[in-house]
Order: structure tokens, then sequence, then C-alpha cells
């Protein structure tokens, strides 16, 4: 399954040329001409990146990108502002609202594909090809689907990703604070009870098939997968 970006650019011309360059590189787009409607298409299942036009009708890129980053299912959703305002300051304020990446136009279609790649690594870093096993809990990074003894198991963006960093790096204990870092990334600032919150709803999900014992609470360290 392809990765899906949400290109937000009100310039068709711009948009439709932006749209075939993401396509030829493998990637799956969904589009929209402003504010609003790129709201709107925020929704499940969610854009694994949002390519954002700074001057939109309605509400500006920056405005979006805070929006997308307050909001607790999208804030982990990696952000790329596209502008022709090339001045420090206005990169400055991009990157204060939650961008993760900022293209000044022009831009060649090597340098924006790069750029892509670059931050979908940079914010999943634990992202590997096949499927991750454990006692008949099955993960699929590319398909973004969970499994449980061969029964499909619902859960949000936030729990997928909290899930496939486990499973990645099954028996380490790891802190609040290493799993803010390594699930929610560096430059998004969430309390530590945030995880706790995320950690509950993971278990929820998993204990229909009895997976939610997997995540163990090691008391004053953290918390660790675990099938011991």
């Amino acid at each position: 399954m392809s990765r899906s970006i949400l290109l937000v650019e009100d310039e068709a011309p711009i948009r439709e040329m932006i749209k075939i360059i993401l396509e030829q590189a493998g990637f799956t787009v969904n589009e929209a001409e402003d504010f609003d409607i790129a709201l709107d298409k925020m929704v499940e299942p969610y854009p694994d990146l949002v390519l954002l036009d700074w001057m939109l009708p309605g509400g500006s890129g920056v405005q979006l990108a805070r929006k997308f980053k307050e909001h607790e299912f999208t804030r982990e959703i990696p952000v790329i502002l596209l502008t022709a305002r090339g001045e420090e300051d206005d990169k400055i304020r991009g990157l204060d609202a939650g961008a993760d990446d900022y293209i000044t136009k022009p831009f060649s279609p090597k340098e924006l594909v790069a750029r892509i790649k670059a931050v979908m690594r940079r914010v999943t870093p634990t992202a590997k090809e096949e499927p991750i096993h454990f006692s008949g809990l099955v993960l699929d990074p590319i398909s973004h689907r969970v499994t449980a003894n061969g029964v499909s198991i619902e859960m949000g963006p936030t729990e997928f990703k909290l899930l496939h960093f486990f499973m990645s790096h099954a028996e380490r204990v790891y802190s609040r604070e290493q799993l803010l870092d390594n699930v929610w990334g560096t430059n998004v600032y969430v309390e530590d009870r945030t995880v706790d919150v995320h950690i509950r709803r993971l278990r929820k999900a998993l204990e229909s098939q009895g997976h939610d014992a997997m995540i163990q609470t090691v008391r004053g360290a953290g918390y660790r997968f675990s099938v011991k």
C-alpha cells in the first residue's frame, strides 16, 4: 500500500503538476484547494504527510498546520510548507507552527520527492517493510493493519505508531520521555501523561484477543512490550 499525501494548494495548475510528480514517485494523492476543504479531508484514514501551500483561500497554511498539530489525532502527521517566501523569519514562523520542513518555490521534482521521503523517514524511524509477528499478533506497516489471531484490530494512528515502535523494540523498557521522542517526535510538545492515555487505548484495543498483557508497565521506569 503506497503512502498517502494530502496536497493543499489553491492554484490548480501547480496542484496538478505536484500531483503528477508525487504519483510518479509512488504516492497516493488527495487534493484540497482551500483551508476549509483541507480541514474536511483531514479524517480517517489519515494521510501519511500533508503538503501545504503557505497562502490559501480562507486562511494561511501556517494556521492550518497549527490546527493539525493541536488536534490529538493529527498532531503526529508531518507537515511540509510550500511557499514563495524565502525570508528566514517566514521559515521560523512556519517551523514554530509545527511544520516539519519548508520548501521554497520554485523547486525541482527531485528536491520535492527527496524532502518528502526524508521527513517521512525522520518522523517514522521505525518504518520497516515486513510485517511483525508476536504470538498471534501481526502488525503490517505497509497496509497499516493489525490482526490478533487472524481478527482485525481497530486502533487510532497514534496507537498504531506506538505498537509499531514497541513491536520493533520488544523486551526493552522505555520511559515516557523516550516514547514521546520516538513515537511523537522531538518537535512536538505533548505532556508525559499523554503517553499513559495512549497506552490505555492501545491495551483496550488489544484486550479482545488477550494481547493487552504484552504492554507491560515497569514501575518507576516506563513501559515494555514483552511476550514473557
